[in-house]
């Protein structure tokens, strides 16, 4: 019975969700419309089958702006995965036999963490094209795009909205990460750890601490993710991270700890205009990439001891 329920559930069009992404991410239909090449009233109607198809809202609707429901904001991470896996496999297929040389740039954490995953799968369907990697911060980055010194790059944005050109590979919530069973958020004056000046995470940081009439004091510099880490596991500090880099060795702070609320941030991608094709596939990796990142609900997360 199980099974049959399955076999017969409706299908999800990728236009559709390409759509409905578009919207998301721009908070407008006519934007989203010219996005994917159609007329606003197309994208209405396109919208309004989802929603029938779903059997629920996506969008909260005023003159102004238009805004993710909760049920949206559910469907807008299946639509990016399912949409990002559907270049990665037709890529595969269509574009075996490319060659050439990439040059993609990342902020340190995710030349790290996520990187190295994307070009191992990348190698394997593309041999023949090199991946040469730039570690820089996210205003660089974004400048040596601009300036055509690199095809594309992996940034982050502090400030909720996406920078144009650019787009949205996942909105994540920013947390102060301190060692698991440690004592380094508990002292007084709170002992941060902090990356260089450039670094967006360390001015939301220690703004907010500002704000909040906290009192802290640097106790940690590192212009590298490895080193922050380090300071964290060594309960010498307590830092800014995003919270799927939280450890398990880790855990999130928050405003339960006596720490302010640090918000949520962008990591964005931005292509070259003028990309080549085994730029555009080396994209195509970084979306599926994201996509397929677990986002754990903040209950999953140790607590303090």
């Amino acid at each position: 019975m199980n099974l049959l329920m399955r076999q017969t559930l409706p299908l999800l069009e990728l236009d559709i969700l390409k759509t409905f992404v578009a919207i998301a991410e721009t908070g407008n239909f006519t934007t989203a419309a010219e996005t994917v090449h159609r007329t606003p009233s197309a994208v209405s109607m396109q919208i309004k089958k989802l929603e029938e198809l779903l059997g629920c809202s996506l969008f909260r609707r005023d003159a102004r702006s238009v805004v993710l429901t909760h049920h949206g904001e559910v469907l807008l991470s299946y639509a990016r995965r399912l949409i990002a896996l559907s270049n990665e496999a037709v890529s595969r297929f269509m574009m075996p036999e490319m060659n050439g040389v990439v040059r993609l740039g990342a902020p340190d954490d995710v030349g790290e963490l996520i990187l190295p995953e994307v070009l191992r799968r990348f190698a394997e369907t593309y041999p023949s094209i090199a991946v040469n990697v730039s570690i820089e911060t996210s205003s660089s980055l974004r400048r040596a795009v601009a300036e055509r010194r690199l095809d594309l790059a992996i940034f982050n944005s502090a400030d909720g909205t996406m920078p144009v050109p650019g787009e949205v590979l996942l909105k994540e919530q920013l947390v102060w990460a301190g060692k698991n069973c440690g004592n380094a958020h508990l002292k007084n004056p709170l002992p941060v750890s902090v990356w260089e000046e450039g670094c967006i995470w360390r001015a939301r940081a220690l703004e907010e601490l500002s704000r909040s009439g906290r009192d802290f004091r640097v106790a940690y510099f590192c212009a590298h993710h490895m080193g922050q880490r380090a300071a964290i596991r060594a309960d010498l500090a307590v830092a800014p991270l995003a919270r799927f880099l939280v450890g398990d060795d880790m855990v999130a702070l928050g405003e339960k700890d006596g720490l302010p609320d640090l918000g949520h941030y962008l990591i964005g991608l931005v292509v070259n205009e003028d990309a080549d094709t085994p730029a555009l596939a080396v994209a195509d990796y970084i979306r599926a990439a994201f996509a397929r990142i677990e986002r754990r609900p903040m209950d999953m997360l140790q607590v303090a001891c």
